[in-house]
């Protein structure tokens, strides 16, 4: 199915994609049209174009492929499914994400993974291939995030990474880790072991954006991890 979607009130074009009987949609001339694929399983949506804030928000089992640049909030409180960002990303990608997996194949923006967790089976998976912008993983309770910094940014991230992180892990490419991170987050140099975790995601990014994803894996990642020595709970509760 085809919808040209233009000028089109995102309640109407939200109301064409869900009432849809093909499981294939393609939205063309996509115009920031909001909350694209809210909710969503099952369905196989491919977008022209920019779409609007909260694109797969709730996404509970289908797959987004964005052909062009996203705006805010891109899978909040995504539960299971896949996004496909063939470009940028605004601010807050993947918050509160509870599951599924959201791919982006340039930079996102501030506060990216924020409030991200992980329950039973879910585990959400961010992998951005560039750079990401200040509070990435803040308050991070579970879930993997992984930044590639393909284009090898002497900064891959910026301010206040990891704020409040208690759970999951971050992966960041880079030869030196140049952040100054909270006491409560630990930093080292990620094993083999490490790696192995990420490899599916790094080559399903690769085969998607035509990356290769070998020499990815080749190179140094550093592993941020809650400091369970000095846990961020320690701020929130009377000991």
């Amino acid at each position: 199915m085809r919808i040209q979607a233009g000028l089109m009130h995102f309640q109407e074009l939200s109301q064409r994609v869900r009432d849809a009987k093909e499981d294939h949609i393609l939205i063309t001339d996509c115009f920031g049209q909001r909350y694209i694929g809210s909710g969503l399983k099952g369905k196989h949506i491919e977008i022209e174009g920019v779409p609007g804030n909260a694109l797969g928000a709730y996404l509970d089992g289908s797959t987004i492929r964005v052909y062009g640049n996203v705006q805010e909030a891109t899978g909040d409180t995504m539960n299971d499914g896949i996004i496909f960002i063939h470009g940028r990303a605004g601010d807050a990608t993947g918050y509160a994400m509870r599951g599924g997996r959201i791919y982006v194949e340039k930079d996102t923006g501030y506060r990216a993974g924020i409030h991200m967790k992980a329950y039973q089976d879910k585990a959400p998976v961010l992998v951005v291939g560039g750079t990401a912008g200040s509070f990435l993983g803040e308050y991070q309770a579970g879930g993997r995030i992984i930044v590639l910094n393909l284009a090898d940014a002497p900064v891959p991230v910026g301010n206040f990474c990891a704020t409040g992180m208690h759970g999951g892990k971050i992966f960041i490419r880079c030869e030196d880790f140049p952040m100054t991170l909270p006491s409560q987050v630990h930093v080292r140099e990620a094993m083999p072991s490490d790696l192995d975790e990420i490899q599916g995601y790094i080559e399903e990014f690769g085969e998607e954006f035509e990356k290769d994803s070998s020499k990815i894996l080749d190179s140094k990642f550093y592993l941020l991890e809650p400091n369970t020595s000095n846990p961020y709970k320690q701020l929130y509760t009377n000991n």
